[in-house]
């Protein structure tokens, strides 16, 4: 616990925030699964800048700061839209790849010291010791300063011994994951207040060190349980809008046209995409985490929706030089880019890249007007691979997938999915999809399915023994077949020839962890490493209560859990 070394500031009202001196004032983040050397701390990897760590590390504190005011409020029957929907935003633009713009990230800065006092002025007089984070502490005027500030309270930057604060570090990330949902099943429509409440009710909670151990732990499982809430509301709001997903083919070559490629998550985005696009002869494709969305009938109908090209998130550098029109990002997932494609790469939403164009609003003429100046594509067909096994496809031939089980046909179920990345070691989950026996079937989702969608792995009786049940957010779907398949066993999930391997990367993975962990989920693995945040007393309370490990090898996996 080394890297826990710095020391909580003073208490008391003061002009600035202070905290006590720290030999060390460069960044640290190990928020994602790829920081170095259990935290980056001279660059990111993912390619954040020190003054946008520490920006981002003010914006934190500040949103922690309107939560304590916020959720006093909503003690006393009062809330404020405008102050929950920001606590999303601002939550979502720390996730890693969503933001490394400085200048935008000390924009959603004033904005929450803006709305701390807005939400200060709702709650009215609270009884006891305002926390220094929600006090009148005035914000520096330039950005140099508000970065010497933000240096001054990073994740170093505690309190509380170090279980509480691992805890705490984890319920801030499983807040940001499902913060990232929140906002895009925002974007269509669907809000929760459950949602907003919790999200105030936690991060306030971060500010009082009198909160056990054990106090914290069941702060974490409850943000399972508002991911899942989370999931849920995401899933519905997808579905109303565009039909359940069902099994289609996708192609992985290209047809002849100028061409524009959407990565990200957001289904809206893309869907007012194709509106703007249709009859223009521009064609789209979908690249990482938008490949499910082939699956839903309101997408699919499009015809110049034709097709995925490329992989996961960490190959952009190569594959997007190889793309001959425009390229858009709408959620997290951006790299730096490559002077070959910049001038022809645009963000939205909440991703921002400094020196790339971004689009605000719905108006994605300048995109369609770069596409139409590009090469385009030559017809080029290629493989085409199945998406769309949605919980709803799935349980529409669950007599099948049940008799497969009664009958021997089917031995056991492996979800293997999550986040892919860059860094060694995720050639274990091509090698465990591989190495699977072939009387087991492989349910996949999110990006880390790019390590082996590709393969032909057959079919058991009809049943195609690789299932895309799509996004991250999809794990919603896969808890719904793994729910369906106990009830008609007559069984706990936990009980079911069912284990779960999983990758992760970023924030969003440790949502969907906790919401396994709520639900009760054991005997899950996980890898390539484990959180550099997660501390070996909180690691074991993991390991004792739910027998969570990490990976080992394939084959070593396999024997364990097949009991060869």
């Amino acid at each position: 616990m080394g890297i826990f070394d710095f020391l909580f500031g003073k208490k008391e009202t003061e002009t600035l925030p202070q905290a006590k001196e720290t030999k060390d004032m460069s960044m640290f983040c190990y928020q994602c699964e790829q920081a170095a050397n259990g935290g980056c701390s001279v660059v990111g990897v993912c390619g954040k800048q020190p003054d946008v760590a520490a920006l981002q590390d003010l914006l934190i504190y500040s949103l922690k700061g309107i939560a304590f005011w916020a959720n006093k409020a909503r003690e006393a029957g009062k809330k404020d839209q405008e102050i929950d929907r920001f606590m999303i935003d601002g939550l979502f633009a720390t996730v890693t790849n969503v933001d490394f713009d400085a200048n935008e990230i000390s924009k959603l800065v004033n904005e929450a010291v803006r709305l701390r006092g807005k939400a200060k002025a709702l709650a009215g007089d609270v009884d006891g010791e305002i926390p220094q984070a929600a006090q009148d502490w005035a914000l520096p005027a330039s950005i140099d300063e508000q970065v010497k500030l933000g240096e001054l309270h990073g994740v170093k930057d505690y309190s509380v011994d170090d279980d509480i604060h691992s805890v705490r570090e984890i319920i801030t990330y499983g807040i940001k994951g499902y913060a990232a949902y929140a906002d895009h099943a925002k974007i269509l429509g669907s809000e929760s207040d459950e949602i907003y409440a919790f999200t105030h009710k936690a991060l306030a909670a971060q500010l009082d060190d009198s909160l056990d151990l054990m106090a914290n732990v069941n702060l974490a499982l409850e943000a399972g349980k508002i991911n899942y809430a989370t999931m849920e509301l995401l899933n519905k709001a997808h579905t109303d809008a565009y039909g359940h997903p069902e099994p289609t083919p996708v192609q992985l070559g290209t047809k002849a046209g100028k061409a524009i490629l959407v990565s990200g998550h957001d289904l809206k985005f893309l869907e007012e995409l194709l509106k703007q696009t249709e009859g223009t002869g521009v064609n789209i494709y979908t690249h990482g985490e938008m490949l499910p969305a082939h699956g839903y009938p309101g997408l699919k109908k499009y015809a110049h929706l034709v097709g995925n090209f490329g992989g996961a998130w960490q190959d952009q550098h190569k594959e997007f030089q190889q793309f001959p029109g425009a390229i858009i990002f709408n959620t997290n997932c951006i790299q730096k880019p490559a002077e070959s494609y910049k001038d022809r790469l645009f963000t939205w939403g909440l991703v921002q890249w400094p020196g790339v164009k971004h689009v605000d609003g719905w108006d994605f003429s300048e995109v369609i007007k770069k596409a139409q100046e590009c090469d385009g594509f030559e017809d080029a067909p290629g493989q085409e691979i199945l998406t769309g096994f949605g919980h709803n496809a799935i349980l529409g031939v669950a007599d099948k997938v049940i008799e497969a089980v009664k009958g021997g046909a089917i031995k056991h179920f492996f979800l293997v999915g999550g986040c892919d990345g860059a860094k060694p070691g995720r050639n274990y989950y091509t090698e465990f999809v591989e190495q699977a026996p072939a009387d087991t079937v492989i349910l996949t989702l999110a990006c880390g399915k790019f390590r082996f969608n590709k393969m032909d792995l057959g079919d058991i009786g009809g049943i195609p023994r690789l299932l895309d049940v799509g996004q991250c957010n999809d794990a919603y779907s896969a808890i719904q077949v793994a729910v369906a398949l106990a009830n008609a066993f007559e069984c706990e999930v936990n009980d079911l020839p069912l284990s779960m391997v999983l990758s992760w990367y970023e924030q969003k993975a440790v949502a969907i962890l906790l919401t396994l962990l709520y639900l009760g989920i054991k005997d899950i693995k996980i890898g390539p490493s484990l959180p550099a945040f997660i501390t070996p007393n909180v690691l074991n309370f993991l390991v004792e209560n739910y027998n969570i490990g990490p990976i080992s090898t394939a084959e070593e996996d396999l024997k364990q859990i097949l009991g060869a």
